[in-house]
């Protein structure tokens, strides 16, 4: 059965991308959700360690913003990675007034055998696609990214 067309030619080629971005979205979030709880983290815990990984140490206002969640959801995962005794706060060196978070010995370690392993997961999770249609599609992602962050 063929659908008809309800929102016009721009308003269901739109509404098509939408669903199909979400349901793919989706689907990568839940698998890789599986492969961070086999490293005995939440998802938040993981992308906290993974941003310290690989920027460094920074700020609790800095992580909310590249992880996109808010000040009271990650004084939570905060205070657990510290009791886990992944990260440590320091005083901030620049403003006395902040503190800094960054990953211990420990954190480390856990970042240093952790994420190639990830890392594997995402690349057998992307295989569907060549390496052109990953690198047009990542393009193409960031250009709409790009696009609508001016609208926030």
């Amino acid at each position: 059965m063929k659908t008809t067309k309800k929102y016009g030619k721009k308003g269901d080629l739109a509404l098509s991308l939408w669903v199909k971005l979400a349901r793919a979205s989706d689907t990568i979030a839940i698998l890789s959700a599986r492969d961070i709880a086999t490293y005995n983290l939440t998802v938040p815990q993981f992308g906290v360690i993974e941003s310290l990984g690989h920027l460094g140490p920074m700020t609790v206002g800095k992580i909310c913003s590249k992880k996109l969640m808010t000040g009271g959801n990650m004084t939570v995962v905060v205070d657990n990675l510290e009791k886990e005794k992944y990260i440590e706060r320091v005083a901030n060196p620049d403003d006395r007034r902040s503190t800094v978070i960054k990953l211990t010995h420990k954190g480390e370690k856990k970042f240093a055998e952790m994420f190639p392993s990830h890392a594997k997961c995402i690349e057998d999770l992307c295989a569907g696609l060549t390496e052109s249609e990953q690198k047009e599609l990542s393009a193409l992602l960031k250009k709409l990214g790009v696009g609508l962050k001016e609208r926030i």
